[in-house]
């Protein structure tokens, strides 16, 4: 744990998605098709009942128990999110006995992590990010992931659809990057895959258990898979509470003693 937490940290940050109900008993949620998907076939339709469907929020606070494998080293953590939209991702991860292990901010702009474990910190532009992910991965492609909403640039006018199943698929290209974006009935994203062959790299999130938690539904079980190289990563999470517009901080100081980490 002590030799991967920083990585952990930022992987979990970076690739998770998420969302579930406050610490009362969660309700699992019947997915109905939405009217619009019944009628609207053709493509700029479509997209635009994918695009209303997705989650609207300003602030979000979530808890997950959440296992984080890397190269097949496993670590079991619980992972504290909160997002201001378009400004910031908080993240701390606690591990045995509730002790805080790392805590992560992430901007449009910068990465910046504390290693408690190891007495280290990191600050980095948001590029830092490519060292795990795709280059076509930005901000707000986290947030989206995070919240289980569809990545905007791939709700767009150049990509193949396909109905099957009461399903949607949206399929394409962005530059070097594959992608295919499967939604559910309710317009819901139900998996996101993403491909880049020449940089070996590939990401993909499975979305399942709907919830409503704040009169969104969302999913509350993810399991993410990305290849980057020879960096393997498998990240399964589990929530347990969340919490829609609740006014939230998202304190971030680097402890004096600590040293720059690579």
């Amino acid at each position: 744990m002590k030799k991967n937490i920083a990585n952990s940290l930022l992987i979990a940050c970076c690739l998770l998605v998420m969302a579930s109900c406050k610490t009362r008993k969660q309700v699992l949620v019947t997915r109905k098709a939405d009217s619009a998907a019944k009628v609207n076939n053709d493509l700029a339709s479509k997209l635009a009942a994918i695009r209303a469907s997705q989650v609207n929020f300003t602030t979000f606070a979530g808890k997950a128990k959440t296992k984080l494998s890397i190269n097949n080293n496993s670590n079991d953590v619980t992972l504290n999110l909160r997002i201001a939209r378009d400004k910031r991702i908080w993240v701390s991860i606690t591990a045995v006995l509730g002790i805080e292990a790392a805590r992560a901010v992430i901007t449009p702009d910068s990465i910046m992590i504390i290693n408690r474990l190891q007495s280290v910190y990191i600050k980095k532009p948001f590029s830092y990010i490519y060292t795990y992910a795709s280059k076509q991965v930005n901000y707000k492609t986290l947030e989206s992931l995070l919240i289980g909403n569809a990545v905007p640039e791939l709700v767009n006018e150049n990509a193949a659809i396909e109905h099957a199943d009461g399903n949607t698929t949206l399929s394409g290209t962005l530059n070097d990057l594959v992608y295919k974006l499967i939604l559910g009935p309710d317009n819901k994203v139900t998996q996101t895959k993403l491909d880049n062959e020449q940089q070996a790299q590939s990401l993909q999130v499975t979305n399942n258990a709907f919830i409503q938690a704040t009169n969104r539904v969302l999913p509350s079980q993810i399991d993410i898979a990305s290849v980057v190289k020879d960096k393997k990563i498998q990240v399964n999470l589990h929530y347990t509470k969340a919490d829609f517009e609740v006014e939230q901080n998202y304190p971030f100081s680097i402890p004096d003693g600590y040293e720059p980490g690579k």
